[in-house]
């Protein structure tokens, strides 16, 4: 792990890895979304405010999702709520999905966007995002897995124990580059069906499906506090809700692509 990329000189500022990438993971997503959704015709400026949204949404579902898992482990509520942590904290990755797809929404009947052809067009982004998000995240020693005797175990140096409470002197599942390799997998198999998608909607309802399935796995060797609900985390939890919502709307829109046009009826003929 790197958690510091540098310092600035003169006045000594660090700046972190997980703070770098995570804004690399912006500017390119929002880069790539702009010029997808323009092949589709959708206006340019309106695709920018969109992204931003969307992105200001994120933030804030993260970090609520984090208060909600994390409400019953502090006795003081004030300092869950108000600490440096939470500000310097990215949250939990599927409250800013659930977030910035709240914000996308509402954004998208602002400006009259079409949703479905708008939420294809940053599909592969959001999975770019997500996959440079998580080497942030092994760069800062968080979102860690559980002990492992495999030779690809990562063991932590003690700064990440004082960062973010990372286990260490033990070998750890790398779960970090297992989502970061998982979505840029991902992100590939995206910008390979777009030209080939049967609807619009097919991408971003893919990218969910897909992601809820590997997440879902994943879960199971992570060993961080994410929250139970039941037998599951709550990351699985939200991630079967996930797969199963866009399963359904896959078979909706689907079903409506085959459908057929009823025809426009034929005027009579007109007499001399």
């Amino acid at each position: 792990m790197h958690p510091e990329l540098f310092r600035l000189p003169y006045v000594n500022v660090p700046i972190y890895t997980y703070g770098a990438l995570q804004a690399l993971a912006f500017l390119l997503g929002l880069w790539l979304a702009v010029r997808l959704g323009e092949r589709d015709g959708l206006d340019r400026t309106h695709l920018f405010n969109f992204g931003i949204g969307a992105l200001l949404g994120g933030v804030i579902g993260a970090r609520l999702l984090m208060i909600l898992t994390e409400w019953n482990l502090h006795e003081d509520k004030r300092q869950l709520l108000f600490s440096l942590d939470l500000l310097r904290s990215g949250g939990v990755y599927l409250g800013g999905f659930l977030g910035g797809l709240a914000v996308a929404l509402l954004l998208a009947r602002r400006y009259r966007l079409p949703w479905w052809r708008t939420a294809d067009a940053f599909a592969p982004s959001v999975a770019l995002g997500l996959a440079l998000g998580r080497l942030g995240c092994f760069s800062a020693g968080c979102c860690w897995g559980k002990p492992t005797s495999a030779w690809w175990g990562v063991e932590f140096p003690e700064i990440a124990h004082r960062f973010v409470g990372t286990p260490t002197g033990v070998r750890l599942h790398p779960t970090q580059l297992y989502e970061a390799a998982a979505a840029f997998l991902l992100f590939l198999l995206l910008l390979g069906l777009r030209p080939r998608r049967a609807f619009p909607g097919q991408l971003i309802l893919t990218y969910m499906f897909l992601y809820g399935a590997a997440r879902v796995v994943i879960e199971f060797w992570r060993d961080d506090w994410r929250g139970w609900v039941g037998p599951l985390s709550t990351s699985q939890f939200l991630s079967l809700g996930l797969m199963l919502a866009s399963l359904l709307l896959f078979v909706r829109l689907s079903a409506q692509r085959r459908r057929p046009t009823p025809e426009a009826p034929s005027s009579p003929p007109r007499g001399n």
